[in-house]
């Protein structure tokens, strides 16, 4: 039963299974994204043609139409908020492809704006309501300041696994590797420090958007540029029906927080 003074939040509540979706969701997001603007459009045979922006208005369009939905339902809702959360990352793979290599701003320079975004969406939500805190998103407006920051995220996360698995030289899979071994290092620090789990959680969140890019990408781009060029379509779809699987049988249960701390950062 639900204590009186606890408010039920419209986010899942922060679970292994949570985690695991999150990951299925983002390399979901990179292979998905890529078949669009890729495969269909062709994007990567011609980074001027139009394709990144194409994909970004398409992927736009229905992480709006998602987000549309999201908000506007009462309660937790697993599959619309997994659905937004899909969308976000498709759109954050097309609007970083678009951003790094249609305009030119590379991916250090993608990844340095995109942050500096993150950064001040979640200064502006702390500012505005007291709490970056995403047990507390259960208003409309909270929602917003939450899927902003999600977006950005995401965006970011894409830009970094690029960089990272590009520009470093690392790989795909040296760049999974380096971003697993930040996850597991966010682990140790929520069980045995007492570091903010709110700044642990934004780190982590950001941290598996790129982990999803690059093992995507180690999925889906030719042999000759690291990966293990499977079909786009193929491999998206597998993910999409582990995902769908994983909300079934895993608890999807929203998140509570005290009614009193509502404005508190922890």
């Amino acid at each position: 039963m639900q204590n009186k003074s606890e408010i039920l939040s419209k986010v899942p509540e922060l679970t292994l299974g949570f985690w695991v979706i999150k990951i299925l969701a983002t390399t979901l997001g990179e292979t998905g994204g890529d078949s669009v603007t890729m495969t269909w459009l062709h994007a990567d045979q011609n980074a001027h043609n139009g394709g990144y922006l194409i994909g970004t208005a398409i992927f736009l369009a229905m992480f709006v139409a998602s987000l549309i939905a999201q908000i506007g339902i009462k309660r937790f809702n697993p599959w619309v908020y997994w659905l937004a959360i899909v969308a976000s990352t498709t759109v954050g793979t097309a609007m970083a492809d678009f951003f790094d290599r249609s305009l030119g701003i590379g991916y250090t320079g993608g990844s340095s704006i995109l942050l500096a975004c993150v950064l001040c969406s979640l200064a502006a939500w702390y500012f505005t309501l007291g709490s970056i805190n995403v047990q507390t998103v259960a208003t409309p407006k909270v929602e917003v300041f939450y899927w902003v920051t999600i977006t950005f995220s995401q965006t970011l996360g894409t830009a970094l696994g690029d960089w990272t698995a590009d520009s470093t030289g690392l790989g795909y899979d040296g760049g999974a590797l380096v971003f697993c071994i930040g996850l597991a290092l966010l682990t140790a620090l929520y069980y045995w420090t007492a570091v903010s789990r709110v700044f642990l959680f934004w780190t982590a969140f950001i941290f598996t958007r790129p982990l999803g890019a690059t093992v995507g990408d180690l999925l889906d781009k030719p042999t000759s540029h690291g990966g293990l060029a499977l079909s786009r379509p193929l491999a998206s779809g597998v993910i999409l029906a582990a995902i769908v699987v994983l909300i079934l049988v895993l608890p999807q249960k929203p998140g509570r927080h005290p009614g009193s701390d509502v404005g508190v950062v922890q």
